[in-house]
């Protein structure tokens, strides 16, 4: 099982990137759809965040306030952790669960956008890819997409390791300031290199 690790900060554009991989025929194993699986209407994990969190954290569906759990996670780095102790051992599961899945492709991508704050997936990580931008673009990008105000967007870059580090750590890295002709060009290149590497 050839797994490529595709991570990179907030805005930078991974899903753009997974998309792409995914319009090739690679498998895509996405931790934050997982996780927006596992936080759902009347999803176990909820039941837990209810009894942490109190159930002021659970919307009138029955999943758990994404909006209202951002907010208080980001003020509060213990609450953070808290979360994270609640929801990363079951995404971990569920995410090898979905890779045991696809072992008949000839690689697979694991999107993880917090891959070096965690040593969960090292040992079944073959390569991993880095979607960078530079930080001025990282935010406008998230500002726009998800209505937040640039003291957010930067509150969630600052609990993430930096920019440097990731490019420090990642095998390939994806330039992603220009055209998405030029994103689907990159990828297209990467897809052929990664064929070959999965055969040998």
């Amino acid at each position: 099982m050839y797994v490529v690790a595709l991570t990179g900060g907030i805005g930078s554009g991974k899903t753009e990137v997974s998309r792409i991989f995914e319009s090739l025929n690679v498998p895509v194993v996405d931790v934050d759809v997982i996780s927006r699986n596992l936080t759902a209407t009347n999803s176990p994990v909820v039941e837990q965040i209810a009894r942490t969190f109190g159930k002021d954290f659970i919307a009138t569906d029955g999943a758990m306030d994404r909006t209202k759990m951002r907010d208080h996670i980001f003020a509060n780095t213990s609450e953070r952790k808290k979360l994270e102790a609640l929801l990363h051992p079951a995404i971990h599961i569920q995410a090898c669960r979905e890779l045991d899945s696809n072992k008949g492709a000839p690689y697979q991508i694991l999107a993880i956008p917090l891959l070096f704050e965690t040593d969960r997936y090292n040992s079944i990580v073959n390569r991993i890819l880095l979607v960078d931008c530079d930080e001025a673009t990282q935010i406008a990008r998230t500002v726009a997409r998800n209505h937040l105000t640039e003291e957010k967007v930067r509150a969630i870059m600052a609990t993430q390791v930096s920019r440097a580090y990731r490019r420090a750590l990642a095998d390939d890295i994806i330039e992603n300031d220009a055209t998405l002709i030029d994103l689907n060009l990159k990828v297209t290149k990467l897809h052929k290199a990664y064929m070959a590497a999965c055969q040998h």
